[in-house]
C-alpha cells in the first residue's frame, strides 16, 4: 500500500500559501482547514486503538434461542481462544435478550463490580453492559433481533503493533458544499453488510446533492443523532481503499439545507481491521463514479485475522 500512495504534496502547499475558495465557493482558510484535518486524524488513532475501539476485537459469535457454555476448553458451546478460565459460565438466549450465569470461583465483573449473573443489555440501549475477566472483555451486539457476544482481548499483540493509518494528502477540492434534498416524508433504508442477510436500516432524510471537479453527484443520507452520516464507494475501492466503500459524517443541515462535506475526513469501517464487526456496506447507489482521492487508505496488513 505504502508504494501505491498517491502524492499531492504541491495541491497542499499551494492551499497552505494562498488560501483561496474550494468547491463550496465560499472562502475559507486553507491553512485552519489543513490543520482541522490532520487533528481529526490523531484523533481517528486515538479512538481506533482506545479500549473500546475496533482494534481489540479477537471474536463474535452469534447465538441462537439457547443455552451456551463459554471459556477456553475446547469443550465449550463459545471457545474463547485467548487467555480465561477453562469454563467461566453459561449465556441464555431468549428473545427478550442474553443473560449469563458465572461459574463458582471464576472472577468475572461488570463496572468494577463482581457478577454471578445478570441480564446483559445490548449494544443498541443506552448504557451497554461491559464484562470483563483478566485481560478479556465482551458485550452483547443486537442486529434485527439477533443476538452476538463480540469479545475483546486489552492485550491483543495486534493494538501494540498498530499503524501508522496512511491517506492521500489533504486536498481542499475535496471539501465540498453539498444540499440535502429531503424526501416527503423520512425514510427506511435497507442497506447491505457483511454479514449475509443481515441488514442496515437507517432512517434517512433525503439524499446530498454536491459538485467535484464541475460534475453533479449525489449520496443517499443517513440519520445520525444530530449529524448525517455517509457509507459510499469510489473508484478507489479497486486498488487503493477499503472495498466496499468508506464512510463519512457531516454536520445536519439547517432549513437552508446546506452542509460541507470534507472526504478528507472519509475513513475505513471497522471490518478493514479484523472480521469481527458488523459494517454496512456502500449500497449501489452510494456509489460514485470518479476517485475519491482524499481520506483514509486501506492497507491489508492492518487487517487481522485468527491464524493469519
Amino acid at each position: 500500500m505504502r508504494n501505491r500512495r498517491l502524492v499531492r504534496l504541491s495541491a497542499v502547499l499551494a492551499a497552505l500559501i494562498l488560501g483561496g475558495c474550494n468547491q463550496s465557493g465560499a472562502s475559507f482558510d486553507s491553512t485552519a482547514h489543513v490543520s482541522e484535518v490532520i487533528e481529526w486524524r490523531a484523533g481517528r488513532l486515538e479512538r481506533l486503538l482506545a479500549a473500546t475501539g475496533y482494534l481489540n476485537q479477537i471474536g463474535l459469535y452469534w447465538l441462537e434461542p439457547g443455552t451456551y457454555s463459554f471459556g477456553s476448553d475446547a469443550s465449550n458451546d463459545i471457545v474463547f481462544d485467548a487467555d480465561s478460565a477453562a469454563q467461566i459460565g453459561v449465556f441464555t438466549v431468549a428473545a427478550a435478550g442474553v443473560s449469563m450465569t458465572v461459574n463458582a470461583g471464576v472472577d468475572v465483573h461488570s463496572d468494577g463490580q463482581p457478577v454471578d449473573e445478570l441480564a446483559i443489555a445490548s449494544d443498541v440501549t443506552e448504557q451497554p453492559t461491559m464484562l470483563t475477566h483478566r485481560n478479556l472483555a465482551w458485550t452483547v451486539v443486537e442486529r434485527e433481533g439477533r443476538y452476538g457476544v463480540r469479545l475483546r482481548d486489552f492485550e491483543h499483540p495486534f493494538v501494540k503493533s498498530f499503524g501508522p493509518l496512511e491517506y492521500f494528502d489533504i486536498d481542499p477540492a475535496f471539501r465540498v458544499q453539498a444540499t440535502l434534498k429531503r424526501y416527503p416524508e423520512p425514510v427506511t433504508a435497507n442497506v447491505q453488510t457483511v454479514i449475509e442477510g443481515l441488514d442496515y436500516r437507517p432512517a434517512s432524510p433525503g439524499v446530498v446533492e454536491f459538485e467535484i471537479a464541475g460534475q453533479r453527484f449525489e449520496l443517499e443520507a443517513y440519520t445520525v443523532g444530530d449529524q448525517l452520516f455517509y457509507v459510499f464507494g469510489d473508484q478507489t475501492n479497486r486498488d487503493a481503499t477499503y472495498g466496499a466503500g468508506r464512510f463519512l459524517y457531516s454536520t445536519a443541515p439547517g432549513e437552508d439545507g446546506l452542509t460541507v462535506l470534507d472526504f478528507n475526513k472519509a475513513y475505513s469501517p471497522p471490518c478493514a481491521f479484523n472480521d469481527f464487526s458488523t459494517c454496512p456496506v456502500a449500497s449501489p447507489r452510494n456509489r460514485l463514479a470518479l476517485r475519491v482521492e482524499a481520506g483514509e487508505l486501506y492497507d491489508e496488513n492492518l487487517h487481522y485475522s485468527p491464524g493469519h
